[in-house]
């Protein structure tokens, strides 16, 4: 198939498709070139697509897919390390999510302590002083 027919069937853009290619995430059981030096897709580019769709959506990065792949394709990961690899992942996310509650909670008392400025500088006062006593 060409590459604007596997562009709709997997929901990515024909320059990602390219550029996952270029990357080394499709190889050749993914894409041929015919003599015309088209690209020529498979059926298992559909399937090798929608899984690194499915690994970024969970929060891995291109470089760590990567490398997940060419050992899947190695067959060199045993079902343990798959799973640690999930707990490392599981880790890194709560410890994301925590920074990002922390972030969260700061720019809320931005908001209040802005908003009680033009409403009730008291307020706004003793907001500053709970968040700043020295």
């Amino acid at each position: 198939m060409k590459i604007q027919e596997l562009a709709a069937k997997t929901g990515l853009t024909v320059y990602t498709i390219r550029f996952y290619e270029k990357e080394g995430l499709l190889d050749s059981r993914h894409v041929r070139r015919e003599e015309n030096n088209y690209r020529n897709y498979s059926e298992e580019a559909i399937e090798r697509l929608k899984l690194v769709k499915k690994f970024q959506g969970v929060g891995f990065s291109l470089a760590e897919l990567k490398e997940i792949l060419q050992e899947h394709d190695a067959n060199t990961l045993t079902n343990l390390q798959v799973i640690e690899l999930i707990r490392q992942k599981m880790s890194e996310i709560a410890r994301k999510k925590d920074e990002y509650d922390q972030i969260l909670g700061t720019l809320n008392w931005m908001l209040d302590y802005r908003i009680a400025l033009m409403n009730d500088p008291q307020k706004a006062n003793s907001l500053f002083k709970l968040r700043h006593p020295d």
